[in-house]
């Protein structure tokens, strides 16, 4: 495990108020299943599909047609919660959340609210100052998405897409235990990078896929303790919750507006009502969307289309042999096993395909080498072209290749960058293009020896400057790699300079 140093978090303080403030954040995060099928039809999830063309008649609402569960939703959900380190519940039950609005055919939602899949967890979130924090999970329980409704494709009707109706999502609920907008956004990081490993949600939050509500209330400095205590919410602020955050810039930005005008309107002497708020990232505010009322309000009741669902613990042992190694137990394995730094661990971790391709070109090599290559180089030239991983020229083999004949001494560090250039533009076998192109260095010394002899009996001045100032010696080894085309093996030529002017 890592070595991480585990904290009570700090508290953001609001500055420029009368009083000092403190933040108290929970989050609701939204994760669609990874899964072909939805959670009560068989009925695609692919997106980008035609409006309407990936609904079943159960997601439609037609008269007499019945949900029928989708085992693998179920596995994905038992599969995070242990990820999570979180309880399975072996018996849960699905509920029926009523509400009216267009995308909702059934004019209700099947969701869990009393009896979740899974119980408390935590998330492990480091702060990059070697601390860390440790944000519990309350629940995690599977729901039906809802449709799309559409309202900027004609100036008199909306339009609504019911592709996403019936879509398996995870909630993650978390408790009251960020204490800032960085730990948000650092949170939502660690849980996204957790799913996208375990592989039961890919994460993408352009498409939706991964979105959270974020309740957001102000306390004054030591009413959380209290809470904390006591677990009594009266010590903390009234929430409100902002809807369908899926940025993580964005959740920084609402809760820092959030936290302000909350905090202007104690301080005018108001009182904060509980309410749905959005996000506008193109004014830099929240706005009110609706009030919000407790959960009876929904009318929850359990369905009764659906048998209380009952799991084996033999089962759930089996898809937890089955967990792969999780983003902290790699990155500790890579520092222990490679010799890497935090730093570099953490970057080479950061995303499941990056890890992997790490590991295939560090396998058999220097750890150090490998990683410097891969960050440095490579993740570095395909940031610069707004790639990711996955779309990378060079192949571990490739990259891996380059690497062996740095180690062989067949090339120096600038001829494997300009290698490095060749296999990223060209692609090809990094010693086949060294051998085509005479790209190998000059490791024998009496060819090194014989351009040096030249360029000192040529330089006289310059031998009686660098013999009083060895710093100047750097340039004999310039003319040196000059002379030979940057071929020579720069070790040799620092070695004979020094040897030649009697350093």
């Amino acid at each position: 495990m890592l070595d991480l140093t585990f904290d009570t978090p700090k508290p953001k303080i609001i500055a420029g108020a009368k009083h000092d403030w403190e933040l108290v954040i929970g989050m609701e995060v939204h994760a669609q299943v990874s899964s072909n099928a939805k959670l009560f039809s068989g009925a695609s999830t692919a997106f980008g599909a035609e409006p309407n063309s990936n609904v079943a008649f159960v997601d439609a609402a037609m008269p007499g047609m019945l949900p029928v569960i989708n085992e693998f939703c179920v596995e994905q959900a038992v599969r995070t919660g242990l990820g999570l380190k979180a309880e399975i519940n072996l018996k849960s039950a699905f509920d029926r959340k009523n509400y009216f609005y267009p995308d909702l055919p059934q004019g209700y939602q099947i969701s869990q609210l009393y009896h979740p899949i899974v119980g408390e967890g935590e998330v492990l979130v480091e702060m990059g100052d070697g601390t860390a924090r440790r944000v519990r999970i309350e629940r995690i329980h599977m729901e039906q998405d809802a449709g799309k409704s559409i309202h900027d494709m004609d100036p008199n009707m909306s339009f609504v897409d019911l592709n996403r109706t019936g879509v398996c999502l995870m909630e993650i609920v978390s408790r009251p235990d960020i204490r800032g907008p960085e730990e948000a956004a650092a949170y939502i990081a660690k849980l996204r990078q957790i799913l996208r490993y375990l592989g039961t949600c890919d994460g993408n939050m352009q498409n939706g896929n991964l979105r959270a509500d974020v309740n957001v209330s102000i306390c004054r400095p030591g009413a959380y303790e209290k809470y904390q205590e006591t677990q009594d919410f009266s010590h903390l602020g009234t929430r409100c919750e902002i809807k369908n955050m899926n940025s993580m810039r964005f959740i920084q930005q609402a809760i820092e507006y959030e936290a302000r005008r909350q905090i202007a309107i104690v301080e005018a002497g108001g009182k904060v009502d509980q309410e749905t708020r959005l996000y506008d990232p193109d004014k830099g505010e929240t706005r009110s969307m609706r009030s919000k009322e407790e959960a009876h309000d929904y009318r929850y009741f359990p369905d009764p289309d659906l048998l209380p669902l009952e799991i084996e613990q033999a089962w759930v042992d089996g898809i937890k042999a089955s967990l792969p190694e999780l983003p902290d137990e790699k990155k500790a394995r890579f520092i222990n096993e490679f010799g890497l730094t935090d730093y570099d661990a953490s970057v080479l971790t950061a995303e499941v395909e990056s890890a992997a391709y790490f590991e295939d070109v560090a396998r058999g090599r220097n750890g150090k080498l490998a990683a410097n290559w891969v960050i440095n180089e490579l993740f570095g030239r395909l940031k610069k072209e707004d790639h990711d991983i996955t779309e990378s020229p060079v192949s571990p083999a490739q990259l891996g290749g380059i690497i062996d004949l740095i180690a062989s001494d067949a090339i120096s560090g600038k001829i494997a960058k300009d290698l490095f250039e060749i296999v990223y533009t060209e692609g090809g076998d990094p010693a086949e293009i060294v051998e085509a192109r005479g790209m190998k260095q000059v490791t024998d010394t009496g060819a090194i020896e014989a351009a040096l002899d030249e360029i000192i009996s040529a330089n006289p001045a310059q031998v009686e400057k660098a013999r009083v100032n060895p710093k100047l010696a750097g340039w004999f080894v310039g003319q040196v790699m000059k002379a030979t085309g940057g071929k020579a093996n720069p070790k040799a030529v620092n070695d004979l300079v020094a040897a030649k002017l009697g350093l």
